[in-house]
């Protein structure tokens, strides 16, 4: 029997704030969104004290105090190197792992023997896992991937899985069906849990119960693919999933924003690296980019101004060097001068396809080969030395610069920055 089996960390972005404060285990945790902004993760101890995903920081701040509360702000280099360190453990107990998340991946579990068996080998991995990384996971093993979400959610709340839950008989698919809530289905959504609430259907149970066409009338191609899943049957393939139809990468700025040319240029050019970098570990290249910033929306005492650009590439590319200059082509295009402050920018990338297949230009005035030289050299230094250790001049350099993230609780890089390292004094 195929089976499949997820590896999911538990509260991950906390769980890796813990891992280097061990007084905060059994402590309330949570960690907010850009700029402060909304709480994005939060501690079993945390969520018991009421606190909901996507609040406000503000609204809850007397909460957090009162409670003693640990707020974090999103340590994005912690939690991807951290990533990264589970993964690799992961990759241990199968020839095949797919990488669903950043805290999440799928293995294969097929032919590894009973079903005593594969829970022990789970159960191991989950050990060695927790003990090698300070990151506890839960496991969901069973024919389908959707399955295998739901039975994740088994393993963390009921201790007597020991971490992973096993679904690979159709009385247990049964069982967990009947037990679990259409809403928290992997696929479905609550617009959908909603619709099919009001027809009687509450559980995963229910869906399964009803006749393929409705199901596809009712929903889509993805709805119908979720109810086979749920009755056994695997038909959802990361490798079949499309290219990314798009990319975007944005962000906030703290305070009343920003007014400056050159302070724009500067933010913009790092989204469109990090754009690229999402590219290049996809393997892919586009050809068409979008640039836009605005005004606050909440700011009536002040003149509003959305700017937004396009730019179309005559070759699709994923090169740092093209990539940023047709954003600050696009950018420059539509300045309208100092007369607005800028609360929100970012760019959007598409008609990506795979860099492989690229349709080559007879009139491109580039030199593709060695541009393709000097963007992988350019790659090997910054794996080699830290994401932007070689960045294009725009880009800027220093940490004190208007439009970085304002992140007054944030925790050290203790793992990817020497300068960080956890000090141990001995007496």
């Amino acid at each position: 029997m195929q089976l499949f089996a997820l590896a999911d960390c538990n509260n991950f972005f906390c769980s890796c704030e813990r891992v280097f404060r061990p007084e905060l285990r059994n402590k309330p945790v949570v960690v907010l969104s850009n700029n402060d902004g909304c709480i994005v993760a939060r501690s079993n101890e945390a969520k018991a004290l009421g606190l909901q995903m996507g609040t406000p920081a503000y609204q809850v701040r007397e909460l957090l105090e009162r409670e003693h509360v640990a707020t974090f702000s999103s340590n994005y280099a912690l939690y991807g190197d951290m990533s990264r360190r589970v993964m690799s453990l992961l990759s241990k107990y199968s020839p095949r792992i797919d990488v669903y998340s950043i805290d999440e991946a799928f293995l294969d579990f097929s032919g590894i023997g009973d079903s005593d068996k594969i829970h022990q080998y789970a159960c191991e991995m989950v050990r060695f896992v927790s003990k090698g990384t300070g990151i506890p996971i839960s496991v969901g093993i069973a024919p389908t991937k959707t399955l295998a979400k739901m039975a994740t959610k088994f393993a963390k709340k009921y201790p007597g899985y020991r971490g992973a839950c096993l679904i690979d008989t159709d009385e247990k698919r049964e069982k967990a069906l009947r037990l679990f809530p259409l809403e928290d289905v992997w696929g479905i959504g609550r617009r959908y849990a909603k619709k099919m609430a009001e027809m009687g259907l509450h559980t995963a149970w229910d869906f399964t119960q009803k006749h393929p066409d409705w199901v596809r009338r009712v929903t889509n191609i993805l709805g119908l693919q979720t109810w086979k899943e749920l009755r056994g049957e695997s038909c959802i393939s990361i490798d079949e999933l499309p290219f990314k139809k798009s990319i975007c990468t944005s962000r906030s700025f703290p305070g009343l924003g920003i007014s400056k040319l050159g302070d724009l240029e500067e933010a913009v050019a790092s989204f469109a690296s990090h754009t690229v970098r999402k590219l290049r570990e996809r393997g892919s290249a586009c050809q068409t980019l979008l640039v836009f910033a605005h005004t606050s929306r909440f700011r009536l005492d002040m003149p509003s101004h959305y700017l937004q650009s396009v730019r179309r590439l005559p070759t699709a590319t994923s090169c740092l060097t093209e990539i940023v200059d047709a954003a600050m082509r696009a950018l420059r295009a539509q300045w309208q001068g100092e007369r607005y402050l800028y609360k929100r920018a970012g760019i959007v990338v598409w008609d990506i396809c795979p860099e492989s297949r690229v349709q080559l230009s007879l009139f491109d005035t580039q030199d593709r080969g060695k541009l393709g030289r000097l963007q992988k050299a350019i790659d090997v230094v910054n794996r080699t030395n830290g994401h932007d250790s070689l960045r294009t001049a725009v880009q800027g350099f220093g940490d004190k610069r208007p439009w970085h993230l304002q992140s007054l609780c944030l925790s050290r890089q203790y793992t990817t920055n020497l300068r960080q390292i956890l000090r141990l004094a001995i007496k």
